[in-house]
């Protein structure tokens, strides 16, 4: 297993590092979206890399018109600056459905009929983020259903996985998520599939997000490992918490910038991030500290929020 320094700063011989940043367009940016950004900027940008910016709008009924042109506006007032052209996963579904198409032909997915009250009814018990699913359709469907979703069929195997931040994790995906929706009954592709496809075709190798999609990465780094394409590195950063103790989001405010804040912004995330900025740079331009940020970023000095990096999938004993 790849150790953690090899993996956040590159080799003479590794490939230049790529990151990227993935909002939602459901709404202006928050301030742990900030985070989330300022954080896999800083890493890339110190390893000498890029870092790329992608929409994801696939969820059309929740975004909110005029989000994405307001988060890339914030972005670029705060210093935030983007590698090549944004991608927008709305513009992609011909990607996903030939991807989709790859696992069909190799028996990786099957057609399911079951409504969310049957997947509950017959649930063995409750995985990660939800009901493991029973199983009904794996080996054909009912008679005189049609299929509604098509499903990725999991192993009893133990993706384990070093995360760049937090160190070791590892999950059984039969046990602790079941067959998981790649295509969901409404027709959309699932968050799943389409974030492994667009980092793949798009050369991402280090992925910085919240901790709350650590539980993801073993489903995805199943999916890289069926669809042929190399695991990135992951790193997963701490979470914003609201007074109440809920995960920050937008319904708990956006990020507020009048035009003379945002270096202060800037300093605040690298703060949360661990990073001791000096207090004079809070009066600075977001720029000038956007630049301390990539040149003094220490990522060993970020709060073990999470775990988990370079990933690999092995037999349950």
């Amino acid at each position: 297993m790849i150790g953690i320094r090899e993996k956040i700063a590159c080799t003479a011989a590794s490939p230049p590092v790529v990151g990227r940043f993935a909002p939602s367009p459901t709404g202006a940016l928050h301030f742990g979206s900030l985070v989330t950004a300022v954080g896999s900027y800083c890493l890339a940008k110190s390893a000498g890399g890029l870092w790329l910016v992608r929409m994801e709008d696939l969820d059309g009924p929740r975004v909110v018109a005029g989000a994405a042109t307001a988060i890339l506006s914030t972005l670029e007032a705060l210093g935030l600056h983007w590698d090549g052209e944004v991608l927008y996963q709305s513009q992609r579904t011909a990607n996903y459905e030939a991807a989709l198409e790859r696992l069909r032909q190799a028996g990786h997915v099957f057609p399911c009929a079951c409504s969310r009250k049957e997947v509950l009814a017959s649930a063995p018990h409750r995985g990660e983020e939800g009901p493991i699913y029973a199983g009904n359709c794996r080996n054909g469907l009912p008679p005189d259903r049609e299929a509604r979703a098509w499903r990725m069929r999991v192993p009893h195997q133990t993706v384990a996985f070093r995360d760049c931040l937090g160190g070791h994790h590892q999950q059984c995906l039969a046990s602790e998520v079941g067959d998981f929706v790649l295509r969901r009954a409404d027709g959309l592709f699932a968050y799943q599939l389409a974030v492994v496809v667009d980092d793949a075709e798009c050369g991402v190798n280090q992925v910085v997000r919240g901790a709350d999609l650590l539980s993801s990465t073993p489903r995805q780094i199943y999916l890289h490992h069926c669809l042929g394409y190399a695991v990135p590195c992951y790193a997963h950063l701490p979470l914003v918490m609201a007074a109440n103790g809920e995960k920050v989001s937008k319904r708990h405010g956006t990020v507020a910038l009048d035009g003379s804040n945002g270096g202060k912004l800037i300093w605040q995330a690298l703060r949360f991030l661990g990073q001791m900025a000096p207090e004079a740079l809070q009066t600075a331009s977001a720029v000038e500290v956007l630049e301390w940020g990539v040149a003094h970023f220490d990522a060993t000095q970020v709060p073990k929020d999470g775990a988990g990096c370079q990933g690999h999938v092995t037999s349950v004993e």
